[in-house]
């Protein structure tokens, strides 16, 4: 009884307030979650310079973000699990450390196989600092200070692949593909470093791994890495064209269901999918999922709409993208604030739906629409955003108990980076498809029975024959290959404008799924310990 009594009196202190000590803690994670999720997309718009430098073809190079991506997405379940067995402290520090080593070994890279071996280390390290970060908010803080807690992380989750390509275009563009790999190394340091100094040492607990869900780790390991191979190279390979996309779905299809099937029936489980029965949380993770296909999804197809459509360079795109992210820095703290005074499911559903606008805002391209068309789209988005992740994540974790607060971390910051891959490949099909359906179109109509073809032709021949070429019959041929680029160039400006609507779409259905979670209480996500 004694006991019971003491823990009585001990819980509702935490109340009042976290201690430095738990704050410096959890901005030290804050700091590590960042690093990782910009790691995502900081080699985005230096893609080609680093194909470049390590000698591979284009096609290829997407390995460089598909392995990265690959070894993030399957730790991040296997956090909650690895952090009991080697301790919290000890987990998250050897990572901390391990994270920017990897990163910078990168650098070195000569070869494809090298670099793609060393992004896969570089995002199976990364991947655990997401989901402890995550943990640290719900376990650290009292329920009432989780809000800023919670905004912080979105922070992480929305700033960084934002900010993400303007960082590596310009250090691409100024210093080199390499140094993109050497920004992890002094932000590591401090984390680490902070994190040494504020989180209680604990004693391993090497017995469980006898008790662990090795089928679970086996099956889960397996199939999401084909899964994640099959979306990040499906479009290239044309999917169900391609034999190695067929056999690799089959194996991603079997192993994921036997991991489902394995998850549902263990005693201890390595993913609480059952979780997902409570009804804040499964619906807030499957807003969480199509949210994840909205944010990665922009901050795939707008830099390629500037890259083909505007011949942007990386530094270029980057600056246009940068108006997505800063915004963000200035409204995300204000988020809890709001939160005290009105209900986080109105709040989290006016967030999607600006979201939803500034991607609508951008479905009727043209060719002039180049950086500065970009900037007011963009800032509505970088508002919507900023007021997304916080009041969903606190309504997800709402009815979660501390001791679940691992468990429903990683499977929350999975299935939304698995929302983004799936997003990301899902749109590259539309794009392409959407191309090939206006380039149809628009060639239907270009036919030499129509006048102003004719006359568009001979006044391009001219050109032609006026700026050195001598041959007519050259020049003519010169004159359609031109009508056949601006064709292909209008077809693809369209298809980006429907790629734009379907994201708009794809939020406009999270948007009024959040409605039907039931309101959380006052203060946000999980109980503090």
């Amino acid at each position: 009884m004694s006991t019971i009594a003491a823990t009585a009196i001990a819980i509702p202190q935490p109340r009042v307030g976290a201690s430095t000590r738990d704050w410096i803690a959890v901005l030290a994670g804050m700091i590590g979650a960042f690093m990782a999720i910009l790691n995502i997309q900081i080699t985005n718009a230096s893609l080609l310079d680093i194909e470049g430098g390590i000698g591979t073809g284009v096609d290829n190079g997407a390995w460089i973000s598909t392995s990265y991506l690959i070894g993030e997405i399957v730790v991040i379940p296997l956090t909650a699990y690895f952090s009991n067995v080697f301790s919290f402290r000890r987990y998250i520090l050897v990572n901390s450390i391990l994270f920017p080593l990897f990163s910078m070994a990168c650098a070195f890279a000569h070869d494809l196989g090298t670099m793609i071996l060393l992004r896969g280390l570089q995002g199976f390290a990364g991947g655990v600092l997401i989901p402890m970060a995550f943990t640290m908010v719900l376990t650290k803080l009292p329920k009432n200070q989780q809000p800023l807690g919670l905004a912080i992380f979105a922070l992480s989750v929305t700033f960084a692949p934002a900010i993400g390509p303007t960082i590596g275009g310009y250090l691409t563009e100024n210093y080199g593909w390499q140094t993109i790999f050497f920004i992890n190394t002094i932000p590591s340091l401090i984390m680490a470093a902070a994190l040494a100094l504020t989180l209680e040492k604990q004693p391993m607990q090497l017995h469980l791994l006898k008790e662990g869900d090795w089928a679970g780790i086996f099956t889960m390991a397996i199939g999401l890495s084909a899964l994640q191979t099959v979306l990040e190279e499906g479009n290239k390979d044309d999917w169900f064209s391609s034999p190695f996309i067929v056999k690799l779905s089959i194996v991603a299809f079997v192993f994921l269901a036997a991991f489902i099937w394995i998850e549902l029936t263990v005693k201890k489980p390595l993913v609480k999918l059952r979780l997902l029965t409570q009804r804040n949380f499964g619906i807030g993770v499957l807003v969480n999922v199509l949210v994840g296909v909205a944010l990665f999804g922009t901050v795939y197809i707008l830099p390629q709409y500037l890259g083909q459509v505007q011949r942007y360079n990386a530094e270029q795109i980057g600056n246009v993208l940068a108006w997505t992210g800063l915004p963000q820095l200035l409204l995300i703290p204000l988020v809890p604030v709001l939160m005290k005074r009105f209900d986080a499911r109105y709040i989290g559903f006016l967030g999607i739906s600006i979201f939803a606008i500034s991607c609508f805002m951008n479905i009727m391209l043209s060719a002039d629409n180049a950086g500065d068309q970009f900037w007011i789209p963009n800032i509505v988005r970088a508002i919507g955003q900023a007021l997304v992740l916080t009041p969903i994540t606190a309504i997800t974790t709402a009815g979660i108990a501390p001791a679940d607060a691992a468990a429903a971390s990683g499977l929350t910051n999975m299935l939304r980076n698995l929302g983004g891959a799936v997003g990301t490949a899902s749109l590259g099909t539309i794009l392409t498809k959407r191309e090939q359906f206006h380039s149809n179109i628009i060639g239907q109509s270009i036919t030499l029975s129509r006048d102003e073809v004719r006359d568009r032709l001979g006044k391009l021949t001219g050109y032609f024959i006026q700026h050195g070429v001598t041959d007519p019959a050259v020049a003519s041929q010169k004159a359609i290959v031109a009508i056949g680029q601006i064709v292909k160039r209008q077809a693809l400006i369209l298809g980006f404008s429907d790629t734009f609507a379907v994201i708009g779409v794809v939020l406009a259905v999270a948007a009024f799924a959040l409605l039907l979670t039931k309101k959380p209480q006052a203060g946000g996500g999980a109980g503090a310990h």
